[in-house]
């Protein structure tokens, strides 16, 4: 084989130096991956703590809080819950439950502060209705230290609840029912890698009708995301991450890492398949879909870095971690993959699948696309006027969008159930909000009496309950009070009765106090303040993608015409998602379908993240399809040729990559988690109507209609660099079926 030209694609030169290094690429990736796994474990990962992603008020709680308490802040909180149907806490078979507990818990060293409903100053632990109290105590150590231990202790208070078999006795808190759902949750998320992978193998093995075909991208996306699951440990010492980043990873690792290697492997494959040779066939792919490629992840982690602009700590995380796997899928599909080919020739389609290739078609065009796109070129006007309208009725909902945090009801595993007992029997449940309190002096008379004024006036408000909590610390320069809010924490009864507790109850009393500062955290106060923060920040994040995305495609594809349509168009794909989530999840059209109930929004950091995740990824379909319609734009055929020509062969490609995604996506959907469910859902659908209404329908029919106009360019750009074909492809490029053959660029 004859060694291939140099050039100035800079794609085209990773894939030639690959394949003239097959072994150094190969190996040197897999010794990447090993490496990143090692590094990943010896530094280890840093993760948000609970208040890091606190903003606005809570923030300045929080921060007189630690200051007041600096031991409190790995201080971790449990509660064992006593319930009865039938006795009261006045019945002896009651108290001696609740004395077998304390008891049972006093004999364990690493307990303390421990507090029974029992004693007067306690009896604020016993419910309204008498048939539930909390025995609580609070570990000793932090977090990490009290997981070593705290299924001990679980043990003990299960066997008191043998001794008491008419009685509910279960313990939850910080340090157990977190282990407990974490490691649900891992086992969950384990489930849907495990259902994930198989089926996205399936798939591939339909797409290239072999196993070895189907087996590289796959493995190639998994080793990505393993390597960058690892990586991510580094970045995280200077941004602690959020401890989903890896669930975040592996979604966008797989969608990302698996469609470029399949936008390279179909177009090698197809230029084996139209007569070049082994090394032709690899170089048009490295020249054509491998600089789609590198455009399309250039624009992905642009899209992605717009998080950054959100100043929430976990949006910044997310932001690191899918900018990190989007460019380890990117090198590792330009310089692996032409590797691998290079090695293994067209024996990449051993182990073909029966019958699957009959299913193709010849001309690798794909025959139902194909048969829609010449109706849609044959009526453009009325095919985009149709595929608009329909967009634009599922980006209708959107406008009325509305945000929900997510409470315990919206999550359905058997280890968060003793938290919903906790909050049926104790309205405003074990999170109530939180008031700091700093003066000189908070044992001052004046500060105690607008304290118990606060106290008063909140239960007389009947917007809060008992028990309200207050706590002074050493130096007497902070207090706390724990105001437990009506309703369920998240839905509208406890952020109103947030807003009395910020805007006239505490004013009235603690605020008329001289040299008093005051704030208000805890879950209700921290969702309200970053929900108040995010809408202020949206509008940069969102600016910053749309600029830097239209410049950047302004700059690949030599038109401000391509670019503004792309723009426009992704914009109607992530409407219409926005659209099917409010109706399926805040109107509550798809209860039946998801399982739960709606809460009347959608989760609050949900649309940003949907928005930057699926700009970034739509922006695949669009370089990828482009790319080929400008590449025979530049080398002869007309406007309407061209689209023809590009959609028809890449409409085969596009659909396998999303229905991958489609499928990636909605296993999500599964989880027993409703931001999950959100997040699945918006992403699939989103998917789906881009590669077909917008990729199919609309946009052949706008670039239609536009003829020549598509690749306007002002004169004073005219310095921007040419979208470079190679030589080899220009020349062997077939022409489409009924049209006229490839003419050398002179445009």
């Amino acid at each position: 084989m004859s060694p291939l030209k140099r050039s100035n694609n800079f794609a085209a030169r990773m894939g030639r130096w690959s394949a003239n290094h097959w072994k150094t690429a190969v190996f040197g990736w897999l010794a990447f991956v090993l490496a990143s796994f090692f590094i990943g474990n010896a530094v280890g990962t840093k993760y948000l703590d609970t208040n890091d992603s606190n903003v606005g008020e809570a923030a300045r709680a929080d921060k007189i809080i630690d200051a007041g308490f600096p031991e409190k802040a790995e201080e971790q909180g449990e509660v064992v819950l006593i319930q009865s149907a039938t006795h009261t806490v006045k019945d002896p078979a009651f108290r001696t439950a609740i004395n077998d507990v304390a008891t049972t818990l006093d004999t364990f060293p690493k307990v303390q502060k421990l507090q029974s409903p029992l004693l007067p100053a306690h009896a604020d632990q016993i419910s309204d209705d008498k048939h539930a109290v909390m025995v609580t105590f609070a570990p000793k150590g932090d977090y990490d230290e009290a997981a070593t231990y705290i299924s001990t202790i679980e043990g003990a208070v299960d066997k008191v609840q043998g001794r008491h078999p008419g009685f509910y006795i279960d313990e939850l808190g910080s340090v157990s029912t977190t282990r407990a759902t974490d490691k649900a949750f891992g086992e969950m998320l384990a489930k849907v890698s495990m259902i994930a992978i198989p089926l996205t193998l399936v798939i591939l093995l339909f797409v290239f009708g072999s196993a070895v075909a189907a087996l590289a991208p796959l493995l190639l996306a998994v080793t990505a995301v393993f390597a960058t699951i690892g990586l991510v440990s580094l970045p995280s010492q200077l941004i602690a991450v959020d401890e989903q980043i890896a669930e975040v990873i592996l979604l966008i690792g797989l969608a990302v890492g698996i469609d470029y290697s399949l936008f390279y492997l179909r177009r090698e494959r197809e230029e084996r398949a139209a007569g070049r040779g082994e090394r032709a066939a690899l170089e048009a792919a490295a020249a054509t879909s491998g600089r789609a490629v590198l455009i399309s992840g250039v624009t992905v982690m642009i899209a992605m870095a717009g998080m950054f602009l959100s100043g929430d700590k976990t949006f910044m995380s997310f932001s690191v971690g899918t900018m990190m796997v989007v460019a380890v899928a990117m090198i590792g599909s330009l310089t692996v993959l032409p590797a691998l080919l290079a090695k293994l020739g067209d024996r990449v389609e051993k182990g073909r699948i029966p019958f699957v290739h009959r299913l193709r078609s010849k001309d690798g065009q794909g025959r139902f696309w194909g048969a829609i796109l010449d109706r849609v070129l044959r009526r453009p006007l009325v095919s985009a006027i149709a595929a608009t309208a329909v967009l634009v009725a599922l980006t209708i909902p959107a406008f009325g969008i509305n945000t929900a945090a997510t409470g315990v009801d919206d999550i359905d595993v058997a280890e968060i159930q003793p938290v919903k007992k906790l909050e049926e029997a104790f309205e405003g449940g074990n999170d109530p909000a939180l008031v700091a309190i700093k003066a000189d002096d908070v044992r001052a008379e004046p500060v105690r009496e607008a304290i118990a004024e606060l106290k008063r006036q909140a239960l007389a408000s009947g917007q809060m309950n008992n028990p309200i909590e207050v706590e002074t610390n050493a130096a007497n320069t902070v207090a706390t009070v724990d105001v437990p809010l009506a309703g369920a924490g998240t839905d509208s009864v406890s952020k109103e009765a947030l807003a009395t507790l910020r805007e006239e109850l505490l004013p009235q009393t603690v605020g008329k106090v001289d040299g008093v500062e005051y704030a208000v955290t805890g879950t209700t106060a921290a969702d309200q303040d970053w929900s108040e923060s995010m809408t202020k920040t949206a509008p940069l994040v969102f600016g910053f993608v749309l600029v830097f995305a239209f410049l950047l495609l302004t700059a690949a594809f030599r038109s401000v015409v391509v670019a503004l349509k792309a723009i426009v168009l992704n914009l109607l794909s992530v409407g219409a998602a926005y659209g099917l989530l409010v109706v399926l999840f805040q109107w509550g059209w798809g209860e039946g379908l998801i399982g739960f109930d709606s809460n009347g929004g959608i989760t609050p950091w949900l649309p940003m993240f949907l928005f930057v995740i699926l700009f970034g990824l739509s922006m695949d379909y669009h370089v990828f399809i482009l790319s080929r319609v400008r590449e025979a734009y530049d080398r002869g055929l007309s406007n309407e040729q061209a689209v023809a020509h590009g959609i028809k062969t890449t409409a085969g490609v596009v659909t396998s990559a999303a229905t991958v995604m489609v499928v990636t996506f909605a296993v999500f959907a599964t989880m027993p988690i409703i931001d999950f469910k959100e997040m699945g859902v918006g992403l699939a659908a989103a998917v789906l109507i881009d590669a077909t209404i917008v990729r199919a329908v609309l946009l052949p029919a706008t670039m239609k209609l536009l003829g020549d106009r598509n690749w306007y360019l002002p004169k004073w750009l005219e310095w921007l660099p040419k979208l470079e074909h190679e030589g080899d492809a220009r020349k062997a490029e077939p022409a489409p079926t009924g049209q006229p053959a490839l003419k050398p660029a002179g445009r």
